[in-house]
């Protein structure tokens, strides 16, 4: 009886660490579909934030939103949606970076115009530094995570670098400029 009760015993280890076997193997194959859901979200809700922005300029010609509310205020998003990449769901706001000014009064250069698109040069911003820009004028977001992705998208590789705005041209992209960075003379 002692024998049989051991061979329970060695299946049941053996049938443990199969198990374990199975679920190493399971798990970083779990992860990257995670992973991958949730940048075809980002995407989803990166491109709810564009046709926000297009209702916008239909309702309020010549005018931008001075803060994602204002979109769901004006009923051009059906609800503000956070970013699925970051912890904390906070986007990072894109500007047209044309002189943008901030409340202690510093100005940055123009940026050249051009007649393709609507931004040439975009200012990127955390939603807490909104309150010290004036007259800001968002024309998109873009993720505030800087992690590598699994998928290219328009070139990009991080996070951070998908770029969601009215008036993108996949074939123009246009030159970054992030919140508080000194800009290159």
């Amino acid at each position: 009886m002692n024998k049989k009760k051991g061979y329970i015993l060695f299946i049941l280890m053996v049938a443990v660490f199969v198990m374990s076997i199975g679920l190493l193997v399971a798990v970083p194959v779990w992860q990257t579909q995670i992973q991958r859901e949730k940048e075809e979200e980002l995407i989803f809700r990166g491109n709810q934030y564009v046709e926000a922005v297009r209702l916008f300029q239909t309702k309020n010609p010549g005018s931008f939103p001075k803060s994602l509310d204002e979109l769901f205020e004006e009923k051009c998003i059906r609800k503000l949606y956070k970013d699925p990449m970051s912890e904390d769901g906070e986007w990072n706001l894109i500007l047209p970076f044309s002189g943008i000014a901030t409340k202690k009064g510093r100005r940055g250069q123009k940026a050249e115009a051009s007649g393709q698109g609507i931004a040439q040069k975009i200012l990127v911003a955390p939603q807490s530094a909104l309150s010290s820009i004036q007259n800001p004028q968002i024309i998109g977001v873009a993720s505030s995570s800087p992690a590598q992705s699994i998928k290219i998208y328009l070139e990009q590789e991080t996070y951070d670098k998908w770029l969601f705005f009215y008036g993108l041209d996949p074939d123009n992209m246009p030159e970054i400029v992030y919140y508080g960075e000194n800009e290159k003379d």
